[in-house]
């Protein structure tokens, strides 16, 4: 265990942003953890843990403490007929522990393939793709609180689940360390094929009796062919929250705008898609300076090379003016900014 002081973060986020942290400290489990904040006496707002790096964006150096999770392990701590429940660390890959899923055979996060992060982050936003969501298999989470060290153990319903948003953003922003997470995952797979891409994409293969490594594959290939490799292009994925708005708001904007895109998400509300209204408004594949929106997906911003968190975000705002303008719809970062 070590503290390393003015450490550059540059690969340690996707956008590839050049800021450095004041201290940065890797953790392998809570004895680590104990000792580094033992001996880094600070606030809890002088801290922060890292995930991924998949899902921020620095805008400056950070005056504090990082702190990066490599608890790793997947372990098997039940097992049914139906089911297994498998137990991760916090510091996995998010797309080995799936690929791992699949290769066994278990069911239920297929669909959710090639995103980038880690699993303790990913309960943070709830993430979720092509007709899924985290929480679809989520069972529990183990998780430390900074100000005492004490661990606690949060049901599904505890965690207040819903889109990209969990109690993690909410009660819990920057108080808590998520050590593991269980997943309760089926061992006989029911294939989600719901969204629309991946039946295409199953179809152009022949394929009529998809397994779910065949999901994953498909999912693969059509997150490849829309969104930029960070290691090549520095970005963090969607960077817009797709908005939701009423019903009937939906409808006036429709009849307005005949081929907008909307889903319906109960409650007598309207998802809509940010990627189509942000090119709407003529963004898509434009540039400012280093900083740009991605010639195939307006949802994902880009740095091209040099281009600093505060010229990403001048870019944000820029899109957000436009798209509130032309269609009165606020659109919000997914993302994380800091």
């Amino acid at each position: 265990m070590q503290i390393i002081e003015n450490f550059s973060l540059q690969s340690y986020n996707t956008f590839g942003i050049e800021v450095k942290a004041k201290c940065f400290a890797l953790f392998r489990n809570i004895k680590d953890l104990s000792q580094i904040l033992e001996q880094k006496k600070i606030s809890l707002d002088q801290l922060f843990v890292l995930g991924g790096g998949s899902n921020i964006l620095f805008t400056q150096d950070y005056n504090g403490l990082m702190l990066k999770s490599a608890i790793n392990g997947i372990e098997i701590i039940e097992e049914t007929n139906e089911y297994v429940y498998v137990k991760v660390g916090g510091g996995e890959i998010w797309h080995n522990f799936v690929l791992h899923c699949v290769n066994q055979n278990w069911g239920g996060v297929e669909n959710l393939s090639l995103i980038p992060g880690t699993v303790g982050a990913a309960p943070i936003q709830n993430i979720g793709a092509y007709g899924a969501e985290l929480k679809d298999t989520f069972y529990e989470v183990e998780i430390l609180h900074l100000d005492s060290l004490i661990k606690q153990t949060l049901s599904k319903e505890a965690c207040k689940f819903a889109y990209r948003d969990s109690i993690f953003k909410q009660e819990y922003k920057g108080k808590i360390v998520i050590l593991s997470v269980t997943f309760k995952l089926n061992k006989i797979p029911i294939v989600n094929t719901s969204y629309g891409d991946i039946n295409k994409e199953l179809e152009s293969q022949k394929i009529s009796s998809p397994t779910i490594q065949d999901v994953s594959r498909a999912v693969c290939k059509i997150r490849s062919s829309k969104l930029p490799d960070p290691n090549e292009l520095g970005n963090a994925g969607s960077f817009f929250k797709n908005p939701i708005v009423s019903d009937s708001q939906f409808e006036t904007l429709k009849a307005k705008y005949p081929t907008i895109v909307g889903y319906k998400s109960g409650n007598n509300l309207t998802k809509l898609a940010a990627g189509w209204l942000i090119e709407q408004c003529g963004w898509k594949g434009k540039r400012i300076g280093d900083a740009g929106v991605h010639k195939n997906q307006a949802l994902v911003l880009v740095n091209y090379g040099k281009a600093k968190g505060s010229e990403i975000i001048d870019l944000a705002h820029k899109i957000q003016d436009s798209v509130k303008e032309k269609f009165s719809v606020d659109i919000e970062p997914e993302i994380n900014i800091l």
